[in-house]
């Protein structure tokens, strides 16, 4: 069964609205409603190590690229640290152009990816660390990667029920 409409609108303001109990809440009612979403949850759990209901993430375009933000929604230093990790060796798996692991977490090809790996020279990654977590930041001048960027995170901020911020 898919989301409503309106259980997704509900789900991106709770998302985006830094209440983490609410979040988590909503994210949790759209698992129960929504198999596919609860098996991108799983999946993810596995991927990255840390629990994807009481964790955000924020896939946000940019001109220039665009960048992925995943942070604990409290203070948890041991899964903050798990994803740093996580964006490091996404970091580097991207560089080189290997998109299995988001592969893995969708169960399918995630769009974007192939250009994304043929363009990979053209594309940067750099790591923040953040306080409960870290961002990925996807950067290129090549307007065809910019573009593969944006489908790309257009996908998972869709497929994770995730917000974006506002431009």
């Amino acid at each position: 069964m898919r989301l409503t409409r309106l259980s997704g609108l509900m789900l991106s303001a709770a998302c985006s609205s830094g209440h983490s109990s609410d979040a988590e809440t909503v994210r949790r009612a759209a698992a129960e409603t929504d198999s596919a979403f609860a098996e991108v949850q799983a999946r993810g759990q596995h991927a990255m190590g840390v629990d994807q209901y009481t964790s955000t993430h924020v896939f946000q375009p940019l001109p220039d690229g665009g960048q992925i933000t995943l942070q604990r929604d409290t203070t948890d230093s041991a899964g903050a640290e798990q994803i740093r990790q996580h964006m490091q060796h996404i970091a580097t798996a991207f560089r080189a152009g290997d998109f299995s692991l988001p592969g893995f977490v969708h169960a399918r090809n995630v769009p974007g990816t192939a250009v994304m790996a043929a363009k990979r020279q053209a594309i940067t990654y750099t790591v923040e660390w953040l306080p409960r977590g870290a961002a990925l930041r996807l950067k290129s001048t090549d307007s065809s990667a910019v573009q593969a960027i944006h489908e790309f995170l257009a996908f998972q901020r869709a497929d994770h029920h995730a917000g974006a911020h506002p431009s």
